[in-house]
This record gives C-alpha cells, sequence and structure tokens, in this order.
C-alpha cells in the first residue's frame, strides 16, 4: 500500500491516504471490479490453462525424446517423477502464496524447483482465477487494512492545529 499523498495522479484537494497496489495482469481494477475485471479474469484463465496444455505437450515430445534415445525405463521414470513433485510443489507454493506474502529469500532458493514445475505455477493460476484474480484476497484484505488504520487517524485529528484556543 502507499500512503503519500500529493502525487502526479492525484488531484488537487483530493484525499489522501492509501492506494490499492496493482495486480499482475488486472491493474488496480480488482478494487471495484471495473475496467473490465471480468474479461481479465476470464483471460487469465484461458491464457493459463492453454499454456499449461501447450507446456505439458511439450514436455511429452520431450519425453518422448529421452526414450528415443535409449536412455531406459529407470531415467524416464526418474524424471517423470522429478517433473510431478516438482509441479506439485509449484503448485503449493503458489497457491499459498495467493493468501499471504512469500518470503523473498525463500522464494529466490525455490527458484529452479519452480521452473520445473512450471505447469503447477499455471495450473494455480487456471484455478484461482475461476473464483477471483490470482491474490485478490490477500491484497483486499491489506488495502481495507490499510484503509481502516488511515480512517482512524485522520478522524482523530479535527481542525487546524494551528487555530486550537490554548488554555491560561
Amino acid at each position: 500500500m502507499s500512503d503519500e499523498t500529493g502525487t502526479p495522479g492525484t488531484p488537487e484537494g483530493s484525499a489522501g491516504g492509501p492506494r490499492p497496489e496493482p495486480l499482475r495482469f488486472f491493474g488496480t481494477s480488482w478494487v471495484h471490479h471495473d475496467d473490465g475485471y471480468a474479461l481479465r479474469r476470464a483471460g487469465v484463465a484461458i491464457g493459463s490453462l492453454a499454456a499449461a496444455v501447450v507446456s505439458c505437450l511439450v514436455l511429452r515430445f520431450a519425453f518422448q525424446g529421452i526414450r528415443i534415445a535409449g536412455t531406459g525405463t529407470f531415467v524416464t521414470v526418474l524424471i517423470v517423477a522429478i517433473f510431478a513433485v516438482c509441479t506439485a510443489l509449484a503448485f503449493g507454493n503458489t497457491w499459498g502464496g495467493f493468501g499471504k506474502r512469500p518470503d523473498p529469500q525463500r522464494q529466490s532458493s525455490l527458484r529452479g524447483l519452480l521452473a520445473i514445475g512450471f505447469v503447477g505455477i499455471l495450473l494455480a493460476y487456471f484455478l484461482r482465477s475461476l473464483t477471483e484474480a490470482p491474490g485478490e484476497r490477500l491484497h483486499r484484505e491489506e488495502y481495507e487494512t490499510a484503509r481502516a488504520e488511515h480512517a482512524a487517524r485522520t478522524t482523530r485529528r479535527s481542525g487546524n492545529p494551528a487555530k486550537k484556543k490554548r488554555r491560561r
């Protein structure tokens, strides 16, 4: 959340306060579900599912290439198991990231695993976009909390403190 006031995008005289954090593919349309939100959600769902299907086809060609190379059943099963485990872990990590802020150090240490399990990431995006924008719930909770805190801070103030009558 940004609590800055007087930025170029803010008209003069408008109330400051927290501004929503933009989401990938959605910008800030998730706040009021406007500006093509439903169309964007459908696009993310269709796009992530299509990318997952294409990715699975590419992986199938890769596995066929490994089989043609004659590496043996053990190597083929091992590679399939590695991709399955990495996909499941990437799905779980991405799904969990929609509900809480991920730890940057953990994310950087999982970068290789997430790259191998990219199909899981695409499937997590697909499933989440069926109900909401991926990450919307987390951002909405943070935004509502920031708005409530800002409202509490600004309602305590009343008037111009310079004009306040002083007791003698």
